[in-house]
């Protein structure tokens, strides 16, 4: 029975999964990254934390916890004075991130890339201003676009008018310029039918004294 213990067995006996578990929250300090197992990573998780925390407090005693923890005393002095320096420092929490690639070849165990959230952690109210922000934009970008297509649409449909109102005046000249065509003969003819009268009275005039 496993009362009282708290935790993933890994496989393994009490003081095996202590120093697998020491091995690797120093290892993930030190290089900021490891590949291992999904359970193991779970497992390390809080322990980095704790380590993290009792960095971001500083003091003597927090600092005899993270040596006890790690197992490493220069190892703890370069991550208290990273923290010191400002890692972690808008960070309440959440300082790992996992990363899943995969079943492993061979004994299909699920294999993920462990490492340490250095990013600088934004507030969630600016995030939710900044997101307000680019919405406020997308949507004044949008509007821009719609008054830009209507002004298109606008200038395209004054064009077709003005075209339409082109067409209709070349039409109405062209059926002007037809019905000239059509009165200029019968205006031509009736000038030369009233020439042709006069000769037409003199001939006969000349034929008459003939006959007498």
């Amino acid at each position: 029975m496993r009362h009282y213990k708290k935790g993933r067995k890994l496989g393994t006996d009490a003081s095996h999964t202590k120093a697998m578990k020491k091995s690797l929250v120093a290892a993930l300090l030190k290089n900021d990254r490891i590949k291992t197992i999904e359970s193991r990573a779970k497992e390390i998780r809080p322990d980095v934390d704790k380590v993290i925390t009792w960095a971001k407090r500083g003091d003597l005693h927090s600092r005899r916890l993270a040596i006890a923890k790690v197992g490493d005393k220069e190892l703890v002095r370069e991550i208290f004075e990273k923290v010191e320096q400002g890692m972690f420092k808008d960070r309440p929490g959440g300082y790992t991130r996992i990363m899943k690639l995969g079943p492993r070849k061979g004994d299909n165990a699920p294999m993920v890339i462990m490492e340490l959230v250095t990013e600088p952690c934004v507030p969630k109210a600016k995030r939710e201003e900044e997101l307000a922000r680019q919405a406020a934009k997308a949507r004044a970008e949008k509007a821009k676009e719609n008054e830009a297509k209507a002004e298109e649409a606008e200038e395209e449909a004054t064009e077709t008018e003005a075209e339409a109102a082109e067409a209709e005046a070349a039409e109405a000249e062209a059926k002007t310029t037809e019905a000239e065509v059509a009165e200029a003969p019968e205006a031509e003819a009736e000038p030369a039918a009233e020439e042709a009268a006069p000769a037409e009275e003199a001939a006969e005039a000349e034929e008459k004294p003939e006959e007498k």
